[in-house]
């Protein structure tokens, strides 16, 4: 798609989910990206007690929660104007506690103000249209998302569309997709996310390698964004918090050309890194990157050999900037009232190494 007819789809989005309710767009997410029909049950309206309500916790979409000034600013509008738009629910099975689906600024900034109950629409969603719910209105409406947030919304997206293709049977449950993503978070590195949602495992079906190829388009068409942009927000979201927390508060610590490819390293090993980029005055480059990693190839590698090739590629650097130069160049327009007296190149060299014989001696 050309990026003209992709930046108007976008403004399109935008422009709708501005005006749609949340559920609406989430339900429009989930049914093009899952191709299933939302649950026709009407949602439920009431008020919930807010200490009955947990944060979604189905996927890990890694939306940060508003900071305490943003918020209390948020608490002032709502205790003037009241709640806006009911936050959105689904009951956590076996138990008397919601999962918050839309709406955890608005449950925090609605706490501020004093209340404890809050008005909510309850729905019936299994997992995907969980999420469905969980990233659309964000990715849509919110510009100020960084990369990581939504290379993680992407990723819970593709993760759940992949598992949706994979069986036929219904939906998990609650507690086993949050089963899986406890497992995930604690085991698996950023290599194995994403040759899971690549489509590069090993054994792995051309039918099944489409269809994850096929998913990763559809979200990206319906998000306006391209393919690249979703594999590299999802790459990134692979950095450990430290370093997420660089990349998000702190860029010209840690270039985003460097991020990118420490994300290729494991969990352990990026722990290395962390150091490299809090230095005072010193910022990490693409050339030293590039040869830790040529000396040190991802996904893992010790701590020490990283530090030894981080080190060994400064002292080069040192080298290179002490190094006098190859090559003496000048302003040939300065000179060109005394180039016609002179003859060739070759005699003006001579010329100036005579010149410094001199002075120099």
């Amino acid at each position: 798609m050309a990026k003209k007819n992709m930046d108007d789809l976008l403004k399109r989005r935008m422009s709708a989910a501005q005006q749609a309710s949340e559920l609406e767009v989430g339900n429009e997410a989930y049914e093009t990206m899952f191709q299933a029909k939302a649950n026709a049950a009407a949602p439920r309206f009431c008020e919930l007690p807010i200490n009955s309500l947990c944060p979604f916790r189905t996927a890990d979409i890694g939306f940060h929660p508003y900071p305490p000034e943003k918020l209390r600013a948020f608490s002032q509008q709502l205790a003037e104007q009241g709640i806006y738009e009911r936050i959105i629910v689904r009951l956590i099975p076996n138990s008397e506690q919601y999962e918050i689906l839309a709406g955890h600024n608005r449950t925090e900034a609605w706490r501020l103000t004093g209340h404890s109950m809050i008005p909510a629409e309850v729905v019936e969603a299994d997992d995907a249209r969980a999420i469905s719910i969980a990233v659309a209105t964000n990715l849509l409406r919110r510009q100020d998302l960084t990369i990581i947030e939504r290379g993680k919304a992407y990723r819970a997206l593709l993760i759940e569309s992949n598992r949706n293709g994979q069986r036929n049977a219904a939906y998990p449950t609650f507690g086993e997709n949050r089963q899986r993503l406890e497992e995930s978070s604690g085991n698996s590195t950023s290599g194995d996310f994403r040759q899971k949602l690549d489509g590069d495992s090993d054994g792995e079906t051309f039918g099944e390698n489409h269809q994850r190829y096929n998913a990763r388009k559809i979200v990206a068409d319906f998000f306006g964004v391209t393919e690249y942009e979703i594999r590299k927000a999802i790459k990134l979201a692979a950095l450990i918090p430290q370093l997420a927390d660089i990349l998000e508060n702190s860029p010209r610590k840690l270039p985003i050309a460097c991020a990118e490819r420490i994300a290729d390293y494991d969990a352990d090993s990026q722990r290395a890194f962390v150091e490299m980029c809090t230095i005072e005055g010193y910022v990490l480059n693409k050339s030293t990157i590039q040869k830790i990693a040529h000396t040190c190839p991802p996904p893992s590698a010790e701590h020490q050999d990283i530090y030894a090739a981080w080190r060994q590629a400064r002292a080069d650097e040192e080298l290179r900037r002490a190094a006098p130069p190859k090559k003496i160049t000048f302003d040939r327009r300065k000179f060109a009232p005394y180039l016609d007296k002179v003859g060739s190149d070759k005699e003006i060299e001579s010329l100036f190494l005579e010149f410094l014989r001199q002075r120099i001696g």
